[in-house]
């Protein structure tokens, strides 16, 4: 049966001398495989909509595992990424991340649009780090792990001044710093930040410019969480570091 379904190219793999397997992150069935026959070929008619990061509708006949990809459709190809490694880099890392912690065939629309709208935003000149940031976060929560930024993971308190902790998951408030020796230091801009990525919706993004202290303080803490609660190692992520030594 063929079925047409709204789309972005998250992983792409090639399989044999022409054929190559997408996973397509879509806003209907949530992660699925396909198989694009002959896309490698120059003159393939699939070879365009083949990309990674290509976002846009898909034909494909349905079986029980593998689909085989019929026809597409370009929406957006999502040039202006695809054209800076900085934003290639962190859009690489957001998609590997989605595509460790979301089961297959499984609908999950608010995901599709927070993916589309970071793209969108990172393809228009948003701040790539920051995005990835804000998605860093919704990963968290759709593995379970979100940290606990709402208040204070010992005492529950939600005002005053935070530190973070690994241990603990999350804040720890200056009267709970004794829980932890190896807190790890916030200025309350960071920590207002880290409890509003938590939360943000995209659509209310604007001109956000965030002080070199600042992303150096959030990159420390969500990369140093993730590494400690989600036993997940991401060969993009390590790409960036690299990039950000190079800068």
């Amino acid at each position: 049966m063929l079925q047409k379904v709204e789309g972005i190219v998250i992983r792409k793999v090639d399989y044999g001398e022409t054929n190559v397997i997408l996973t397509l992150f879509t806003r209907e069935n949530g992660k699925i495989g396909v198989m694009a026959r002959g896309a490698k070929k120059p003159k393939s008619r699939l070879s365009s909509v083949a990309q990674l990061f290509t976002y846009g509708h898909f034909v494909f006949q349905q079986s029980r595992g593998l689909g085989s990809l019929s026809q597409g459709e370009i929406i957006e190809s999502f040039r202006g990424i695809k054209e800076d490694l900085f934003k290639t880099a962190y859009c690489a890392y957001m998609v590997e991340f989605l595509d460790k912690v979301t089961e297959e065939k499984t609908p999950q629309p608010y995901l599709f649009e927070h993916l589309w709208q970071s793209f969108n935003l990172i393809n228009d000149g948003a701040d790539p780090e920051v995005i990835t940031f804000i998605f860093e976060m919704k990963m968290l929560q759709q593995a379970g792990i979100g940290p606990q930024v709402n208040h204070c993971a010992n005492c529950g308190r939600a005002e005053g001044e935070f530190a973070f902790s690994i241990r603990e998951g999350g804040f720890l408030c200056d009267r709970c710093h004794q829980m932890d020796p190896n807190l790890i230091p916030l200025t309350q801009a960071t920590a207002r930040l880290l409890r509003l990525f938590y939360h943000f919706d995209l659509n209310r993004l604007g001109n956000i410019s965030l002080k070199k202290q600042t992303k150096d303080e959030i990159r420390f803490v969500l990369s140093t969480y993730i590494d400690e609660y989600s036993g997940l190692y991401f060969k993009s992520k390590k790409f960036i570091d690299q990039l950000n030594k190079f800068e």
